[in-house]
């Protein structure tokens, strides 16, 4: 194995064709680097130098070795490096709502990923009163939840607007016990279905729970249940449900807001928090059909 400081003291003395300025270079003696070269050659087994009373020059074998010494020094540099990166990396938890996460990634988180490369942000989805709990348990840095009442502790980004659906000229919405797919435990959606149900209401019949808005939409669009949905998640393929008309639940508008844990706000998040509300914009917009 070659030790890296031989390497540095062949290259001085290939860069400059001098033992003392190559001495002068690395901080050593001449006598020094004269050992530290008969050192590599009886590693690699081949003279690397040519010495005349002009100086030093290399042997076919030492421009070869050369070339990998150049390679081999980088690679320690850069290996030294990435490991004080990884000593000095900042991590930022953050939770987002499973059916929004995809709404966040492309709105503002891959930008923050994009130029905030020394970071480390680790996202975690679930439904927002998972959430609220995980942070108040010390597992997140910053969350964003949603809500049905104005938050006490956390802070609004913009209201989200949730719709009664069933699939476009479908029969589901029209039956005695009605079909439902809903998000699962925990989530104040779901939470809501079931504390607006009146018993003069017709009977609710869960058929799938799920956390993933994909498969709430393909359960409407295939007939098979009515779901809320967000509004911005409406299609041509459903059509919204009057809830009086229909004897739905009340669904009411949802605040979708940001929490912090207050022990582990760094400047970092505060970058992370600003982005995000730089974006409620484009986090708000309902697109067009």
């Amino acid at each position: 194995m070659i030790k890296i400081e031989l390497l540095e003291s062949f290259i001085a003395v290939a860069e400059y064709g001098n033992l003392s300025k190559a001495a002068d270079k690395v901080c050593r003696t001449q006598s020094a680097v004269s050992l530290q070269i008969k050192k590599l050659e009886e590693s690699v087994g081949q003279i690397l130098l040519k010495r005349d009373n002009k100086g030093v020059s290399l042997t076919d074998a030492g421009n070869t070795l050369l070339n990998y010494a150049y390679k081999m020094m980088q690679l320690s540099s850069q290996a030294l490096d990435d490991i004080n990166d990884c000593q000095n990396r900042e991590i930022i938890r953050l939770g987002v709502p499973t059916d929004y996460i995809k709404r966040y990634l492309s709105s503002c988180l891959l930008e923050f990923i994009r130029e905030f490369t020394c970071i480390e942000l680790v996202i975690d989805t679930d439904v927002s009163g998972n959430l609220y709990k995980r942070l108040q348990q010390g597992e997140f840095d910053v969350i964003v939840a949603t809500h049905w009442q104005h938050p006490a502790e956390g802070e609004l980004l913009f209201e989200r607007k949730f719709h009664w659906v069933g699939a476009k000229n479908g029969q589901a919405h029209l039956a005695d016990t009605i079909p439902m797919a809903l998000y699962p435990e925990n989530c104040p959606i779901r939470a809501q279905v079931f504390a607006n149900h009146h018993i003069t209401m017709r009977p609710i019949n869960v058929l799938l729970s799920t956390p993933s808005p994909q498969a709430l939409c393909l359960a409407v669009e295939n007939d098979l249940a009515v779901a809320p949905i967000a509004e911005f998640r409406i299609n041509d393929a459903m059509q919204i449900l009057d809830p009086i008309e229909h004897g739905l639940p009340a669904l009411p508008t949802f605040n979708e807001s940001l929490y912090l844990n207050p022990e582990t706000q760094t400047e970092a998040t505060l970058q992370l928090i600003s982005l995000i509300k730089a974006n409620i914009e484009e986090l708000a917009i309902v697109p067009t059909n």
